[in-house]
């Protein structure tokens, strides 16, 4: 028997083959094929040409073109492995900072790592044995790969290397870890993981490293100068404070008031 195929350099899985025979109609044959390999030779010179396939023993017959249809599951990628509900993967700066801000008094972790990196991938198996285990910490999760820039401006220089917020205080502690000293990583989630009360909305990242990303056109401007108007109308709110708080004697005297303590002014 002779047949011609159309292929490229392999074709191995599951396969649904419709034949056509010259003038004597064509027929589906639903197949599983194994793998078509090309020895001693290099497979990109067979790409989209005919090849010629021959049976002695066969009957002669007229060419049989045949056209395959393979697919293929997509493999996960370590990084991608074991994932809880409560680890997110950031795409961009702006998810970053939103997310933090976003978190109110929730425990938020962010995880730098790099596919590259053999200590992130040892360790990524226990990290999210302890995310499924604590699911109200939220769990963020940096390529560092990706994001070179917005990791530089983070100050973020070894890997793997976490982040721990919690509302109002924002960053509450920062360190590097791995499987062998990743007791370091539990007692912080334990330390910094408990129920309390919020004392305010979310802090998120500090205001010299919004700037910086803002510098480098990460985040918008408008979003790093919040801050400091923040600021600006708490040291107002504090001025106001301090004159409302002196007032006169009875001999005319001025008497102030500083955190509490009384101190006499001639």
């Amino acid at each position: 028997m002779s047949c011609c195929l159309k292929a490229g350099c392999s074709v191995s899985g599951s396969s649904e083959i419709l034949v056509k025979n010259r003038g004597k109609g064509s027929f589906r044959v639903g197949s599983t094929i194994g793998t078509l390999q090309f020895k001693d030779s290099n497979p990109r010179e067979f790409w989209g040409k005919t090849l010629e396939f021959s049976d002695q023993k066969a009957p002669k017959l007229d060419p049989v073109y045949a056209q395959a249809s393979v697919s293929f599951g997509k493999a996960l990628r370590w990084w991608e492995k074991s994932l809880q509900p409560n680890m997110i993967e950031i795409n961009s700066a702006q998810e970053l900072v939103d997310s933090l801000l976003n978190a109110g008094d929730r425990l938020v972790i962010v995880d730098f790592y790099s596919p590259g990196c053999g200590g992130c991938k040892a360790l990524h198996p226990k990290i999210c044995q302890l995310a499924e285990s604590n699911p109200n910490a939220l769990f963020l999760k940096v390529n560092y790969e990706q994001h070179k820039a917005m990791c530089y401006a983070l100050h973020v220089h070894v890997l793997p290397f976490f982040r721990f917020y919690r509302g109002a205080d924002g960053r509450v502690c920062s360190f590097s870890c791995t499987n062998a000293t990743i007791k370091k990583f539990k007692d912080a989630l334990a330390k910094h993981g408990t129920e309390r009360c919020s004392l305010g909305p979310a802090k998120g990242l500090e205001e010299s490293e919004l700037l910086a990303l803002a510098s480098i056109g990460q985040i918008s401007r408008s979003l790093a100068k919040k801050p400091a108007e923040e600021e600006k109308a708490d040291d107002l709110v504090r001025q106001e404070t301090a004159k409302s708080s002196t007032a006169l004697n009875k001999d005319g005297s001025k008497i102030a008031v500083e955190e509490g303590n009384a101190m006499a002014m001639a």
